[in-house]
Parts: structure tokens; sequence; C-alpha cells
């Protein structure tokens, strides 16, 4: 980091130059690029009245260029994070304190661990962390939360002296597969059988289509806004994401997306919404409007196997939670955030529960691995 830097708090990832944004970020994540959380201030799924206020740090050096930030929001509740820590807001409010406001360092709506701290050199996460914990300092804030981070910056984090969370997620690895074929053969008998009858049965009178780039159309997110309301009604009571959202999405991002529909006679029925990384195929929502058995599996975890392989990427990551995952081939990988807490009561507290949580999983971690479907003993005939 060089001398003279200053960290300046905005109002918004909009009023940060795109290109300088991106410099910081790579090009390895789509969930922290300046197109993608610029669209969801633009199309009000964070902003006013969604308890997600942009609150984005920037590092500058003395000629003024962004060398280091850092994608945050002021939030005003818990809700679409999914590193759970209700718990611990009623455990301060009981005590007598005010949970919220908490600054979260993440990318809204999308548990997918990425970067939290963006450094253009590799330099300045020191800086940024410092930078973190006095907004929460000088406004009397509870807490800071950056989840979902990296492995490398949890060491950052850690150095720090932040308290570092464990979680768990199920994710596919390619393994130089050419085609699905190849990664049945390492499955055991059963499930190769499982799979094959899950997929033709999911299949059978539809078509599946792959949609990215140009040939995405107005009218292909008008069908998947209807699938995604029908879930996210279910799952939130309410979706997260606006219409608008789509749209914007398509119209400034869709070499980076990948939308699969099942189609009954030519009618989407089902859809899944994944987005393209450097090396990853990140899923993220689904949907149908007709009951299909296995078709979510189908959709969201085999077609997601079959796209990546076709695409040379090394990785699916089908979301958080979801045990069903690991007999469709996903396995356990432990996910990370870090979390600072000022008040050294509550943080005793919370260093307590996060020790015994990490205890907990890292027992259930064999456990899960025996749960995936590969072959344990030498090839069967």
């Amino acid at each position: 980091m060089t001398d003279g830097a200053t960290i300046h708090l905005h109002d918004s990832v909009a009023a940060i130059d795109g290109s300088a944004w991106d410099a910081c970020a790579g090009d390895d994540n789509p969930f922290v690029s300046h197109d993608f959380l610029a669209i969801l201030e633009e199309s009000g799924s964070v902003g006013p009245g969604t308890g997600w206020s942009p609150a984005p740090l920037g590092v500058y050096d003395e000629a003024g260029g962004l060398i280091a930030a850092a994608p945050a929001y002021l939030k005003s509740h818990s809700q679409g994070e999914y590193v759970f820590d209700h718990g611990w807001a009623d455990a301060w409010e009981r005590a007598g304190g005010h949970y919220y406001p908490k600054l979260q360092i993440a990318s809204p709506f999308s548990p997918v661990p990425g970067p939290r701290l963006l450094l253009r050199d590799g330099e300045g996460g020191a800086a940024l962390i410092a930078g973190i914990e006095a907004v929460i300092d000088q406004n009397g804030l509870s807490s800071a939360h950056a989840t979902f981070i990296t492995e490398d910056q949890r060491a950052l984090f850690r150095s720090a002296g932040w308290l570092i969370r464990q979680g768990t997620q199920f994710h596919w690895t390619n393994d130089g597969y050419g085609s699905f074929e190849d990664f049945l053969a390492v499955l055991s008998s059963r499930h190769r059988k499982d799979m094959r009858k899950e997929r033709a049965k999911a299949q059978a009178g539809l078509e599946i289509v792959h949609l990215t780039g140009s040939d995405l159309q107005e009218r292909h997110w008008d069908d998947f806004w209807r699938f995604y309301q029908d879930t996210g009604s279910r799952k939130w009571g309410h979706p997260y994401l606006t219409r608008r959202f789509f749209s914007l999405l398509g119209e400034r991002m869709a070499q980076k997306v990948l939308l699969m529909f099942a189609l009954r006679d030519g009618v989407p029925i089902a859809g899944a919404l994944n987005l393209i990384g450097s090396d990853t195929l990140y899923g993220r929502y689904w949907g149908c409007t007709q009951d299909v058995p296995f078709l979510h599996f189908e959709l969201c975890y085999y077609q997601a196997i079959d796209a990546a392989i076709a695409r040379g990427l090394s990785r699916v990551e089908a979301g958080a939670q979801g045990e069903h995952k690991l007999s469709r081939g996903y396995r356990p990988v432990a996910t990370w955030s870090a979390h600072y807490i000022p008040d050294p009561g509550f943080r005793r507290a919370v260093a307590d529960y996060v020790e015994r949580e990490a205890m907990m999983l890292n027992g259930d971690m064999p456990l899960l691995e025996e749960r995936t479907p590969f072959r344990r003993s030498e090839p069967e005939r």
C-alpha cells in the first residue's frame, strides 16, 4: 500500500468508476463485478426500502486512483445473506444493545465464495479492513460481517483479529471429464443407474434449451420471472430481486448468463439461471409452473454439470445448503465468513459459538463425504 492513501465511504457502487472497480475486482467472479452490483442498485433490488443500503468503501492513492474496494451494505435485517446470525441479533437485543444496522461486506443475495476485499495489485487489504473497522467504531455499530470470503482473504481477516466462522456447501468438481458419461463412470453402479433413471424421467416429453449472450431476449426474462416469483414467494415470502434486475442483467452481462429452460410443446415450464465465471458455473435461481419428478435436479445439477464439462469449467457451485446434492455428485466443501465485533463480552459469546459450530461441522464432513456416489473400490465389471 502506498503512503498517502485515503479511504472513502461511498453511497453507491454506481458512484465509483466501473473500470477502476473492475481493475480491483478482477474478472474471475461475476458477483463482485461493477456491472452486477450496479444492476442491483439501479433495479431497486438493493437501496431504499430493501434493508440493504449500499455503503461501498474505496481506498485511493495520492493521485486519486482506486487501489482497493469493498462491496458493503448497511443492513437493517439479516435476510438474503445465507450466513445466519439471527441468534446473535436476538442475544444482543435482549442484552439491551442494538444489533442493526450492521455492516455487511458481501454480494447481496449471492451465497457465492469470492473476494470481498477487492485489491488492484494484491495490496491494501489491511488498510481496507482497518477502514471497515473504523466505520463500525466511529458510528457505534454492533458489527461487520464479510460473508463467503476466499481462502486467502480468510488469512487477512484472521490476522486482523476478526472471528472466522465456518460453513458448508456442496460443489461439483470437474476432474477432466469429457462428457457426463465420463463422470458417471467414476460412480458406483447403483448411483449410475439412479442418475440415468432420474434424467430420463425428468426429460420425458420435454426439450431442454440453454440460452446465453445474444440468444437472450426479453420474453425469456418474462418467462423466468414467473418461475422466480413462484420460488421466491415460497422460500422467502417475497422475491429479493425486481423484474428490472433481470432485464438489466440481460442487457449488460448476457455473456456471463446461462439460462436453462425446460419446454413442453415449445412452452417454458421451468427454468434455472446460472452465471459464468472464469472457471466456475454458478447456479443461482430456479422455478417451475409444472411439477415434474426430478426436473429440479435435472435443470439445476445435471444440466449444470453438462454445461461445465462442455465449457471446460472446473467447478459447479449450486448455491447454499441442500444435502440432496450429495447423491448427485456434489461434494461437501468448507465456506468461510469473517466477523468484527468490538464489544468484548459479545465477541466472547460469539467466539464460543463459532468454535463449537466449527467442531460440529468438521465432524460432519467425513459423514457427508460417505454419502457421495463415488466408487470406493476397484472398477466394477
